[in-house]
């Protein structure tokens, strides 16, 4: 089964919450000084620009992704406060050392090659400057979606090979280092970046994976009423419903970064 990723609108509706908030944690950690020039690889539906304004004050921001739904979606919501283009990580379409500091979030795992990804980051990137990815923690903690994935597996093992924790389980500390490294890069930093994904009730929970993009809303989609149903009852059974109907998960995303010397 494909990852759908067409729809900015409907993806913001499923993790926008939760990107927004561990952009900000990320960009944080990076800790660099206003009047940059920023590169946004695989922006998505703009979160990571969005908080790269917010706190870093940049000369500019060019935020690309391969989604024509997904850069309208993020020139929407960014305006001219940042370039929005389409364009392939594997062949940035900027000069050599025309920016700062290139950056990526929640994208690197989902890339065949990352390795040419960051090796692209770097050409773009002027000696001095930062490159810096984070990736969710897939493997380890990511309530929100190892809930999910393990409840639709012991329902269905044909799900088995979509479990994104299974997928991805080297979207850590150690598997950024080595992709970093093998980029070419020395003295690598990695850091985790933890957020509370609260939801006030199970419906909170439930309907974002109804829009259909991104790996688990994509798997629901495929699935014919009867077993969606069976899904969601599941879930309610499965998932940490406290007295109030709250449901508090935990998520955790791994970043890492170099300075670029060349």
């Amino acid at each position: 089964m494909k990852d759908s990723w067409l729809s900015g609108d409907s993806y913001e509706y499923f993790m926008g919450r939760w990107s927004s908030l561990v952009a900000e944690s990320f960009t944080d950690w990076l800790s660099l000084s206003p009047g940059l020039e920023w590169l946004d690889v695989g922006c998505g539906s703009g979160a990571l620009s969005e908080a790269v304004i917010k706190k870093h004050d940049p000369e500019k921001v060019t935020a690309i992704d391969q989604s024509a739904g997904f850069v309208a979606t993020a020139q929407q919501r960014l305006g001219n406060r940042a370039d929005c283009r389409r364009g392939n990580a594997f062949e940035l379409p900027l000069e050599d050392s025309s920016v700062n500091v290139a950056i990526s979030g929640l994208v690197l795992n989902f890339l065949p090659e990352p390795e040419k990804a960051l090796s692209e980051m770097k050409r773009v990137t002027a000696p001095g400057g930062s490159v810096a990815v984070y990736v969710w923690d897939y493997a380890g903690k990511m309530d929100l979606l190892n809930y999910f994935w393990d409840t639709a597996v012991e329902l269905d093992p044909r799900a088995a090979n979509q479990h994104e924790g299974r997928r991805f389980p080297e979207s850590n500390a150690a598997g950024l280092k080595d992709i970093f490294e093998r980029s070419g890069f020395v003295e690598i930093e990695t850091a985790p970046l933890e957020i509370n994904t609260d939801f006030p009730d199970f419906g909170d929970f439930w309907q974002p994976f109804l829009g259909g993009q991104g790996p688990a809303p994509t798997y629901v989609l495929s699935l014919d009423e009867s077993d969606r149903d069976k899904l969601r009852h599941a879930l309610s059974e499965r998932l940490p419903i406290q007295a109030d109907g709250s449901i508090p998960l935990v998520a955790r995303a791994w970043a890492a970064k170099s300075v670029v010397n060349k």
